[in-house]
């Protein structure tokens, strides 16, 4: 307690570092992962394409990403883009497949409602495809969040600063305590995003919780976009 206590700026520096580091490459995920899902499901062969190199990509292991990647960027090896490219490609791998089963979970009469109703394609993509699909699209988005927090501290070991510092400096002076202190905040930010993904997902579908009656929640939410229309 004492060494957290009087390291504090030092601790609030690197867990900064390590926020930026986890919550912009799942940022950037989603905006890749959204558009091409969509693509991919309305071109089969494209989605296969697109699931089968996203699922190579993740197999690459994080350390060889984050020492190829300035090869190719031109960047220094201990620059924090090169983690945040590498945790955008992983982010990416994952969600792509989760929003395409994200879309693919929506009822095709919900789909077939909106046609009728004059919907064109990109307004009910916009408005009711991508609306209904995020129940399913944030449980990807906890998962990937989860996973950004903990790949972030790797980046350490290039000598990229993070929370990740905790551990390898810990570690070079035989300081447990240090390390205990890393892997506390780290649990610790991994809950705290989970939990205010989960509180954004709620703001954003408040049908999944008025959903009464035994009607699927699309329904209801449909009702309620064409009410407000």
């Amino acid at each position: 307690m004492d060494w957290f206590l009087s390291n504090l700026d030092f601790i609030w520096l690197h867990t900064r570092l390590h926020l930026v580091q986890a919550i912009v490459p799942l940022v950037l995920g989603v905006l890749a992962a959204v558009p091409l899902a969509q693509l991919a499901r309305l071109n089969p062969v494209v989605g296969s394409v697109l699931l089968t190199g996203s699922s190579i990509l993740y197999t690459i292991p994080s350390l060889a990403m984050f020492v190829f990647l300035p090869v190719v960027l031109g960047t220094r090896v201990i620059d924090p883009v090169n983690v945040i490219v590498a945790l955008s490609v992983y982010a990416f791998s994952l969600l792509v497949r989760s929003t395409l089963d994200a879309l693919d979970s929506i009822d095709d009469g919900v789909r077939q409602a909106a046609v009728a109703m004059g919907y064109t394609p990109v307004r009910r993509f916009l408005t009711v495809d991508l609306p209904l699909s995020l129940p399913v699209l944030f449980a990807g988005l906890r998962v990937v969040s989860v996973t950004n927090i903990s790949l972030v501290s790797v980046g350490a070991l290039i000598g990229v600063p993070s929370l990740g510092t905790l551990f390898t400096d810990g570690l070079f002076r035989s300081f447990p305590t240090e390390i205990a202190v890393g892997i506390a905040i780290i649990l610790l930010l991994a809950l705290v995003l989970d939990l205010l993904l989960v509180l954004v997902e709620r703001l954003l579908t408040p049908w999944t919780r008025s959903a009464g009656g035994g009607r699927p929640g699309s329904v209801v939410a449909l009702e309620a976009k064409v009410a407000g229309a």
